[in-house]
């Protein structure tokens, strides 16, 4: 997993309440195996109309939102099933930030797995960040996860902070999911592997 210290990028608002899985990533696109891939389809039945021609009016057309990899949108983000197809969906279209008031706590933990960092600022907060994506161009914001802090790049004097417990922080800064995590006890896993009764008379009878 990408490990996540400070970025910077240009905001896309999603005005939108209640995002749900679904909507993120339709159930129809669920059948790769694969991580990758998922971005061409993130937002379809927003971002096309049923004959598959695209949306001009959906704000991930809108030319200057082109680059962005901070999306703010309404609370709730993420709701709905618990597919992870829709974090693997938003990192692949070049997402690295989530802004919104509150997450679905499945969608926030699966974000936490694959290097996506949420941020929970108030709604007051996110209803500024959402107004000035919208009325100034090219409004960037830089997260830095060290220090648990969201500034404007433009001078404009926005700052907020924002929380998140130390063990999901650690995990976001260093690049561990959870192979990683086992894998930071990998002597341990092999003494231990070396030493268990089965696995010993596995070895016994296997070499007989």
């Amino acid at each position: 997993m990408q490990p996540f210290r400070k970025h910077t990028g240009v905001v896309v608002p999603l005005d939108k309440v209640n995002v749900d899985t679904d909507q993120i990533i339709p159930k129809q696109f669920l059948k790769r195996i694969e991580r990758t891939g998922f971005g061409a389809f993130l937002f379809y039945d927003w971002r096309f109309a049923g004959d598959g021609i695209r949306n001009p009016a959906f704000v991930l057309h809108e030319p200057r939102y082109a680059k962005a990899s901070i999306l703010v949108a309404g609370k709730n983000f993420g709701c709905g099933s618990s597919r992870e197809h829709a974090v693997w969906a938003l990192v692949d279209f070049g997402f690295r930030v989530i802004i919104a008031s509150s997450f679905a706590d499945i969608f926030a933990n699966n974000s936490l797995k694959n290097g996506l960092l949420t941020v929970r600022l108030t709604d007051e907060q996110v209803a500024e960040i959402m107004r000035r994506s919208k009325e100034i161009a090219n409004y960037q914001l830089t997260v830095d996860l060290e220090t648990l802090r969201v500034e404007d790049t433009q001078g404009l004097r926005f700052a907020a902070t924002f929380a998140m417990d130390e063990f999901s922080r650690h995990c976001l800064l260093n690049g561990l999911d959870d192979v990683g995590l086992t894998l930071q006890h990998e002597p341990e896993i092999a003494v231990y592997e070396a030493n268990h009764p089965v696995r010993a008379e596995m070895k016994a009878i296997l070499a007989g």
